[in-house]
């Protein structure tokens, strides 16, 4: 190893035994730092080059680099945050008296567009659910719940009983913050709401009589809290999704949010009413649904339009 490779490696030991002592830093980051910074030592080494005198065009072209080599953007970021603290903690020691890398953009993550489902899948669950062999009423009033109002599973499973009583047109949730919304129900929600809570209240008169108290959730259960968790319904949702003949690779509680959202927007609903009954607390992150939409379009178009068909010679 060559003494400016050697004095390089020795700027990542001591940067990486500051990180495990102030910052608490886990083994796995410390690994990724490492093979990160060694990857920059590499590039750096054979230019002549070191850490010391390495420019902010120099971290650039780095970059760019990684790009042509056809690294992901998520690896690219992480790869500009680690020499970022490099020079951020060689500034610090006195090593640099600048930071090359301070006012270097990241590349920024790659827009995930979320998993959703058709109507006709959504349909399929919904009948799965109502035709399972045990708690069916309750199976579908969650069902029905989820995809009319596009809670969050924990919204839905730890729902008070008192929120829905009275044949309530709207239900009032306690979201993320402790924020609180109305979202409306549409008439299925409604009945399946009031069908299960008719036999939930049946059997709660009965518990009573044994002794048992009464349960303040609309989805008791006899664990720890008290209502139905999250892990028994994602659980339960892929149940639903194999008896509907709808790939449980594709059906989580999270697909049914995802589905009612671009459901509604495709439906003619505008963003900001959409925003409201999310729970999101800026637009912007309701404004994935639109590209979410746009993806279906475009599938439909690439799928059905004649002039998008390949012809034949």
């Amino acid at each position: 190893m060559s003494q400016t490779n050697q004095t390089m490696a020795r700027w990542v030991q001591v940067f990486l035994e500051a990180q495990a002592a102030e910052l608490d830093a886990t083994t796995n980051t410390q690994l990724a730092y490492a093979r990160d910074l060694q990857d920059f030592a590499g590039w750096l080494g054979p230019k002549g080059l070191h850490f010391s005198d390495a420019s902010r065009d120099h971290v650039e072209s780095y970059l760019i680099d990684c790009e042509a080599e056809g690294l992901a953007k998520s690896t690219r970021a992480r790869r500009l945050s680690a020499i970022k603290q490099l020079y951020r903690f060689a500034f610090e020691e006195g090593w640099r008296d600048d930071n090359p890398a301070i006012q270097i953009k990241g590349p920024g993550r790659e827009q995930r567009l979320p998993k959703t489902l058709s109507i006709e899948e959504v349909d399929r669950l919904l009948d799965a659910a109502r035709n399972t062999p045990k708690e069916a009423l309750r199976n579908a009033c969650l069902m029905e719940l989820l995809y009319a109002t596009g809670m969050r599973v924990t919204e839905l499973v730890s729902l008070p009983v008192s929120a829905a009583r009275g044949d309530p047109r709207m239900l009032l949730v306690r979201g993320k913050g402790d924020k609180e919304r109305l979202v409306p129900l549409s008439p299925p929600a409604r009945a399946a709401l009031a069908t299960y809570l008719t036999a939930r209240d049946k059997a709660e008169d009965a518990g009573r009589k044994d002794g048992k108290p009464a349960s303040k959730f609309l989805f008791p259960s006899r664990g720890k809290s008290g209502h139905l968790t999250r892990h028994r319904f994602f659980g339960l949702i892929k149940e639903f999704a194999v008896a509907g003949g709808v790939s449980p690779a594709k059906v989580t509680p999270h697909t049914l949010r995802h589905a009612f959202a671009t459901h509604l927007l495709a439906g003619g609903a505008d963003l900001r009413s959409i925003q409201t009954m999310l729970g999101h607390a800026d637009v912007a992150t309701t404004e994935i649904y639109t590209h979410v939409l746009d993806e279906r379009l475009k599938e439909l178009v690439l799928d059905h339009h004649p002039l998008a068909k390949a012809t034949k010679p």
